[in-house]
């Protein structure tokens, strides 16, 4: 399945996955955007969010956006 996310980096007091009105995801992530940190935190916080193996989630498109589209397997 494929999942739009909008990537809010830098959060101080959080990090958590949150299910907007139309179907998208917000994910709150601590790590900074530099050299692929909050790519590589987002996805282990959707792995853990949706209670699968790391290697199941990807990253399809949006690797410098903050608006991106994951795939779960």
């Amino acid at each position: 399945m494929k999942i739009s996310v909008h990537i809010k980096p830098n959060s101080r007091h959080r990090e958590e996955v949150v299910k907007n009105d139309d179907d998208t995801l917000t994910v709150y992530i601590k790590a900074p955007a530099i050299e692929g940190r909050a790519n590589a935190a987002a996805i282990k916080l959707l792995a853990k969010h949706f209670k699968v193996a790391l290697s199941k989630v990807k990253l399809v498109r949006g690797a410098t956006s903050k608006y991106k589209i994951f795939e779960i397997d």
